[in-house]
């Protein structure tokens, strides 16, 4: 073959292998995407099956869920109509009650207004029958009475006296027992009376020599001391000691920390007084704190205001007849707690009451005002419960007693002051009170003498026999008492005895 013929027979093998390369390539892949859509089919169906059954189970199970509804409504329908029948015939029996309430009113009012029309008739009657009695009589009802209880006093005078005189007794005993018993129960279990804490102005000075440096050059440091502080500074009066004196017991008190912070440093000048005043007043405040702390603790009073607890602790430096006034008010509403817990009162009322009954003696001196009124806007100003103030306002009787708790609160006053030893007053108050005692009872009719024994606590009074009968004697030991409460101020109870004496006197000649 020539070589051009055989060029093209080469050639055209080539492209027919080359055709038919591709023409099977094709049919391979026809035969794949028919196996693929074949697959796709097999899914669909078997999708189509799953659904198929999850319709059957959600229809059977709907099915299941509406006959369970159609039950449950069944049963409350049946329910409800129970109840229904169940109302109506609560209904019936309230219409038929209401009925017969009506009609039973109405029989109660006819009742009323018969008896208001009867004690019409009586009233008028009984007006006419005064009249008549009046007319007949010549005395007016009231005078007619008057005569009565005179003529009985007159003639049963004997007999009316001893009967007041048991009743007395009687009603004194009994409520005197009671009394005693639970006021005994009540010391005995304070059992460790708070000791007299009286704050002493002298401070001692570890050397006479110290003198001169206190006073300073040309009295400078003196004069500043005193002019930081507030207090005077009397240095000659006492050898060994410097007086502090001043109305003020936390001026003094701070004076007091401030004067032996110095001593104690040698080192006296202005500079230095200053610091050391300025220390003394934060570790009194400090101090002033803790008291008010540990006295709410030891009274058992909670949940008070934190500055009610800092003025509290300004009691820590007063004193009254020697008496320390925190402490004081501590052991008071110790005292409290227990006569509430015997009397049934309220006892976290007495205690807050006992504790704060002289909080205005912080700043009384400061204040316009008894120390009570002062006590009674402090607590008022930080919300203190209104029954805690009624129970404090009244232990000085300035108030009236209007719950348990204020006559508990005046009881544990008297009881921590009258104790012997609590406090002590100076001769001349002393004297001044009995005179004013002797004086209440001598200034009425019928006293011959008066005398104020028992250092005050009671006082005897002798009246004329010929001036008052018995009964008149008991009414004037009445009027003693009540005037002796309203003049006089005076811790505990004075017993007043009126003695009327009868002598009749003879000779045999």
């Amino acid at each position: 073959m020539p070589p051009m013929m055989l060029l093209g027979a080469v050639a055209a093998a080539l492209f027919f292998g080359i055709g038919s390369g591709y023409y099977l390539r094709y049919l391979h892949a026809l035969s794949k995407k028919s196996s693929v859509e074949l697959a796709i089919k097999e899914k669909e169906l078997e999708a189509e099956e799953k659904a198929l059954k999850i319709i059957e189970k959600a229809e059977a199970k709907a099915e299941k869920i509406e006959a369970e509804a159609k039950i449950d409504q069944k049963d409350r329908e049946e329910k409800i109509k129970h109840k229904e029948d169940r109302l109506e015939k609560k209904e019936e029996l309230l219409d038929d009650r209401q009925i017969t309430l009506d009609s039973e009113k109405e029989a109660v009012r006819d009742k009323i207004d018969q008896v208001k029309e009867l004690k019409a008739r009586l009233d008028a009657r009984k007006g006419e029958l005064d009249t008549k009695l009046e007319e007949v009589a010549g005395l007016t009802q009231e005078d007619a009475y008057n005569q009565v209880i005179a003529r009985m006093e007159t003639e049963r005078a004997e007999d009316l006296t001893k009967r007041i005189q048991k009743l007395s007794m009687m009603g004194e005993e009994a409520f005197e027992a009671q009394a005693q018993n639970i006021l005994l129960a009540a010391i005995h279990r304070q059992g460790n009376n708070m000791p007299t804490n009286i704050m002493t102005s002298n401070v001692e000075l570890p050397s006479d020599d110290l003198k001169g440096k206190v006073i300073g050059k040309e009295g400078r440091n003196v004069r500043t001391f005193e002019r930081l502080t507030g207090v005077d500074v009397l240095i000659d009066d006492t050898p060994g000691y410097i007086t502090l004196s001043s109305f003020d017991p936390i001026r003094r008190e701070i004076a007091r920390v401030a004067l032996e912070t110095l001593l104690k440093d040698g080192r006296i000048q202005p500079a230095k007084i200053e610091e050391a005043i300025e220390k003394a007043r934060s570790e009194v405040a400090s101090t002033i704190r803790k008291m008010g702390e540990k006295a709410a603790f030891e009274a058992g009073v909670q949940n008070l205001h934190p500055d009610l607890l800092t003025i509290l602790g300004r009691l820590h430096f007063r004193t009254s007849y020697g008496q320390n006034v925190l402490w004081h008010s501590v052991e008071m509403a110790s005292i409290a707690a227990i006569i509430a817990e015997e009397t049934g009162a309220d006892v976290a009322v007495a205690r807050a009451g006992a504790l704060l009954h002289d909080i205005g003696k912080t700043i009384s001196h400061e204040v316009q005002g008894t120390h009570v009124e002062i006590g009674i806007r402090i607590l008022q100003k930080y919300g203190v419960d209104e029954k805690v103030i009624l129970a404090m306002r009244a232990h000085h009787e300035e108030y009236p007693y209007e719950t348990p708790e204020s006559i508990i609160v005046q009881v544990a006053d008297s009881i921590s002051g009258a104790r012997p030893g609590a406090r002590r007053d100076s001769i001349e108050n002393y004297i001044k009170r009995l005179t004013e005692l002797e004086a209440i009872a001598t200034d009425l009719v019928g006293v011959q003498k008066a005398f104020a024994i028992s250092a005050g606590r009671e006082i005897r009074v002798m009246v004329n026999p010929e001036e008052l009968t018995d009964v008149q004697a008991n009414a004037l030991a009445r009027t003693i008492a009540g005037n002796i409460e309203a003049q006089l101020r005076y811790p505990g109870e004075i017993k007043v005895h009126v003695i009327r004496e009868t002598r009749v006197i003879s000779y045999a000649r």
